[in-house]
């Protein structure tokens, strides 16, 4: 996972203070950027990161080269307009259009799932289980925009792969993507529910499946704009691995492995169910230490 350049600190003159107001037409990039800073505080964990990508994206350039760019050039007339929309709770992927995953770039918006670098370990499993070698075949049930198909497509050139979603709004987004990464020969997007009607083998099985329970407290740029049938599974967040389970050993290669997506704490519960179907299983943790990949094998 490629990590983002530390967020710009305020600095000079221009700096925005405490008492400052929304800078008028004439500010600069640097006292815009802090005055978002302080307007997204209150709506996001990361404001400075956040008002740096959409002063990138106001700008028309990406984040690395508003690091090095003059900040003390005037703020776009637009940039207001995007600060708005985030103390909204609006997604910064929804209104930039776009999210980094592993080598690629998704377009996304309203109606699928932002891709979260957490989701990055299901595809360095993935590599590490096959090493040297390429799966062939690749299936991602629950695929959205496309995001672990597209990467793991990116990744290995040889492959070929299905990527199946219950929502046309997702798979028209996964397209789209496929078609922009120069993939789409190698990629086929069908809607369906879970693995129905597929028939394998699959060398690698990717899945990202819905693991919220029902009523979780999430923060309001999750529930308010992300669509609930990728979020939540049930009172306890299992439903959709109890579907899937029946469904994944059948659906392997010799040799091969899916690779899982995990809720927080819910590592020991769901390998348990693929468990009872006679598969192996192990996790990998992501970057926070959180068990978040199940691999399952024959």
């Amino acid at each position: 996972m490629r990590p983002e350049p530390a967020p710009l600190e305020p600095a000079g003159p221009e700096a925005a203070g405490p008492e400052s107001t929304w800078p008028d037409a004439a500010t600069s990039i640097r006292a815009a950027l802090a005055a978002a800073a302080r307007r997204l505080a209150p709506h996001s964990d990361t404001p400075r990161l956040d008002a740096e990508l959409l002063m990138a994206h106001a700008l028309g350039v990406d984040r690395g080269q508003l690091l090095l760019a003059d900040l003390g050039a005037p703020a776009p007339d637009g940039f207001d307009a995007l600060v708005a929309r985030r103390e909204a709770d609006e997604p910064v992927a929804y209104i930039v259009g776009r999210r980094a995953f592993w080598t690629i770039e998704l377009e996304v918006g309203p109606g699928v799932l932002v891709p979260r670098p957490d989701s990055e370990t299901l595809i360095d499993a993935a590599v590490d289980h096959f090493g040297a070698r390429s799966p062939r075949t690749i299936l991602d049930l629950g695929t959205g925009p496309g995001t672990l198909l597209l990467a793991a497509l990116d990744h290995w050139w040889q492959a070929h792969g299905l990527g199946i979603d219950a929502s046309e709004d997702a798979l028209a987004y996964a397209r789209r993507n496929a078609a922009r990464l120069g993939l789409a020969p190698r990629a086929e997007f069908r809607l369906g529910n879970w693995a129905d009607g597929v028939s394998g083998p699959f060398d690698l099985i990717l899945c990202n499946p819905p693991y919220v329970e029902t009523g979780a407290d999430l923060p309001a740029d999750v529930r308010g704009w992300e669509p609930p049938s990728a979020l939540f599974a049930g009172a306890d967040g299992l439903d959709d691995y109890r579907r899937l389970a029946p469904q994944i050993l059948g659906l392997l290669a010799p040799d091969g492995v899916a690779c899982i997506e995990l809720g927080a704490g819910q590592a020991d519960r769901v390998a348990a169910l693929f468990g009872a179907t006679g598969a192996s299983t192990d996790t990998r943790a992501d970057l926070g230490g959180h068990r978040r990949c199940l691999l399952v094998r024959a």
